[in-house]
């Protein structure tokens, strides 16, 4: 049984050119949109303990108590 990476591997080599190139933009952009997000979720992670205190202080607390539909 062959990985993944093996099958596309091996499906691209089957591809003319011109069309195995859009594969590989298209898996680049995957791979930049993944790393991307990633990167957000880094991003939110490291404001989190900055933000802390406006987030919580007792003038928003009503904020915390409303109910949601």
């Amino acid at each position: 049984m062959s990985t993944t990476a093996e099958r596309i591997c091996q499906t691209a080599q089957q591809l003319p050119d011109s069309l195995a190139l859009e594969a590989l933009h298209y898996m680049e952009y995957l791979r930049t949109r993944a790393n991307a997000t990633e990167g957000e979720s880094n991003l939110m992670q490291a404001q989190q303990p900055s933000m802390q205190q406006v987030w919580d202080n007792p003038d928003d607390e009503v904020w915390n108590v409303q109910p949601t539909r």
